[in-house]
């Protein structure tokens, strides 16, 4: 069955459609999310949130990418709103190598005395409030750049813009996050 004929099914809500839907995308949207998540219990949790928002949400769908790039956005958005629930030292840590910025990692794994874990604690708050003050469209451009290794055309058809814009997504990010764990830095010391 063709996209175009199973998208045709699924807004005439033929329950059968879904279900082949499911089973086309299933495994691409479980890998997606566990390349996000990197466990697979938590990849399959968010998949099949995935697949309730598209049932939730198929007629809305307004047609102006393939469904399958609208799944692949949502399955995105799940991934990284999970993530926000779980504590991210490991991606924090990706963060600051990324971009140069040595003491992100540090006050991640750094120094190991019971004196210092309250310090680290506070220090890994502050860099998560730097994480969150990224808009969405930024946030979601610069892991998919900087952590998961997409081309900016793949990012640009993922999210439903130009490859001009991904590069200036990228780039405000990483400018934000070097003046704000920039600032972290100064008044810590």
């Amino acid at each position: 069955m063709e996209e175009a004929d199973l998208l045709n099914d699924l807004l005439n809500g033929d329950k059968a459609s879904f279900n082949k839907l499911v089973l086309r995308y299933r495994t691409t949207v479980i890998n997606t999310c566990y390349r996000f998540l990197l466990d697979k219990e938590d990849a399959e949790d968010v998949a099949q949130e995935v697949f309730i928002e598209v049932y939730r949400s198929i007629k809305s769908f307004r047609g102006e990418s393939k469904l399958s790039t609208w799944i692949y956005r949502i399955a995105v958005s799940k991934s990284l709103d999970e993530l926000k629930k779980r504590n991210r030292k490991k991606r924090i840590s990706s963060f600051g190598k990324s971009m140069h910025i040595d003491f992100v990692t540090n006050l991640i794994v750094g120094g190991k005395q019971p004196d210092k874990a309250l310090e680290e604690k506070e220090n890994l708050k502050q860099v998560m409030k730097a994480l969150d003050i990224l808009p969405d469209s930024q946030r979601i451009a610069f892991t998919l750049s900087k952590i998961e290794g997409y081309t900016n055309t793949e990012i640009a058809e993922i999210m439903n813009t130009t490859t001009i814009a991904v590069e200036s997504l990228v780039y405000r990010a990483k400018k934000k996050m070097t003046d704000e764990l920039t600032l972290i830095l100064k008044n810590n010391n």
